[in-house]
């Protein structure tokens, strides 16, 4: 089918993914609505990079999040501070801060997404008391992590690292998604899959639209997307074999959004 898979990933993480989809479908194109954009440091968060061996847990929501993070360590400490437990919502953040920082974090369990609410469910988050838990993420977002983790009775800060810079589609691209002149769509974050839809017209919405997880496969359905498919996380193999799924579907286990 000559038609592109769209993708919306900004940065190498979008690059990452276009490259692992090509392999195994062919023509993939970018919407390039969005970039990622590090805060300027100030004084409060050069503080708190200082004070960061007073925190007994880091969780970071995200692999641009991580990035920031591992700079700033290298940064301001020579030696990696000890006695911090690390968290993560995703492998691909995992991963980074692995390699970055040669930690080992805590991700949600394997059976299931990753997703906030999974690692939220982690045993290691449910008694917090007496515990100071850093929160590293962009500005904006949903408040669940640091609102869960404070009513377990951790004193939580939240640090916003950077932000998401948004513009409008190409006027090529406007056109796919109004006219749905596209194999399929991937979407793995709920603010992009909001600004992208109102540029969708009906045909777009009838297409098959990929995501990373049932909360958004539900905001997805809410939005008018008729075509889902759930991934069992963000990664590029994870989306790829969604898609696969997608466009092998005779005896596939896809998952349905609702």
């Amino acid at each position: 089918m000559n038609q592109p898979v769209l993708i919306c990933r900004p940065g190498a993480r979008g690059q990452a993914l276009a490259d692992a989809l090509h392999e195994r479908h062919g023509w993939v194109e970018s919407l390039d609505v969005m970039r990622l954009e590090a805060l300027p440091e100030e004084a409060a968060q050069r503080q708190t990079w200082l004070d960061i061996d007073q925190y007994h847990k880091i969780v970071v929501v995200s692999p641009f999040a991580a990035y920031c993070l591992s700079e700033a360590i290298d940064r301001y400490w020579p030696q990696l501070p000890i006695g911090i437990d690390y968290y993560s919502v995703g492998r691909g953040t995992a991963s980074i801060l692995f390699e970055q920082l040669g930690v080992r974090v805590r991700i949600p369990p394997q059976q299931g997404e990753d997703t906030s609410e999974a690692l939220l469910s982690l045993a290691s988050l449910q008694h917090l008391a007496h515990q100071r838990v850093l929160l590293v993420a962009g500005e904006g977002g949903r408040t669940l992590i640091a609102d869960t983790l404070a009513a377990r009775g951790a004193e939580v800060a939240r640090l916003a690292v950077y932000r998401r810079v948004y513009q409008p589609p190409s006027l090529a691209m406007r056109e796919r998604l109004n006219t749905g002149d596209f194999r399929a769509f991937i979407v793995t974050s709920g603010e992009l899959l909001e600004y992208l839809a109102k540029w969708c017209g009906q045909a777009a919405l009838n297409q098959p639209l990929i995501v990373s997880s049932h909360r958004l496969a539900t905001l997805a359905g809410k939005l008018g997307f008729c075509d889902l498919k759930v991934a069992s996380g963000a990664t590029p193999a994870a989306l790829v074999a969604a898609l696969d799924r997608s466009c092998n579907p005779k005896g596939a286990d896809v998952d349905q959004g609702t």
